[in-house]
């Protein structure tokens, strides 16, 4: 990889809004880290391993382990929430349940909200975004806490339409 290649990575790291990527080839590792704020700042870190020995896969063995005790939970989960519409986070930035911090927020679980109701207002290239219901129900989970980063179409509440 030459120098041109992890430059475009590095543009290409922060417009996506990612904060922190990590890449690991055969002979080098790269980690790009960036502010929330964008391409302002941008710290990158290659190392190159020797050639002749192998990456190091410690991060690799923890995985497995970890496997096999989340994969029973997400089909019971799934199967739970299957009744509810999932109202999705339409841009990234950073989530605000409240309109103030000294205001109450937009919605509870157990609020009843109508088509166009504001339940969140998110914030991106310092604009605060309103983001309205497309359904009308019941708020029976909140899946984001306030003041949180997500990312485009992250699940933000589950509404149960009856």
């Amino acid at each position: 990889m030459d120098i041109r290649e992890i430059q475009n990575l590095i543009k290409f790291v922060a417009k996506s809004g990612a904060t922190e990527v990590k890449l690991e080839m055969d002979d080098f590792k790269i980690t790009i880290k960036t502010t929330e704020a964008g391409a302002e700042a941008a710290t990158t870190y290659v190392q190159h391993v020797p050639v002749g020995q192998p990456a190091p896969q410690v991060m690799h063995q923890p995985a497995p382990a970890a496997t096999p005790a989340a994969a029973p939970a997400a089909p019971a989960a799934a199967e739970d929430d299957s009744k509810y519409i999932t109202i999705k986070s339409p841009i990234i930035g950073t989530l605000y349940r409240k309109p103030s911090p000294d205001k109450a927020p937009f919605v509870e679980v157990g609020s009843t909200i109508s088509k166009g109701d504001v339940v969140c207002v998110i914030e991106a290239m310092k604009l605060f975004n309103e983001i309205e219901s497309e359904v009308s129900g019941k708020i029976v989970k909140v899946l984001v806490d306030d003041a949180s980063p997500v990312e485009f179409d992250q699940p933000l509440f589950l509404v149960d339409p009856s």
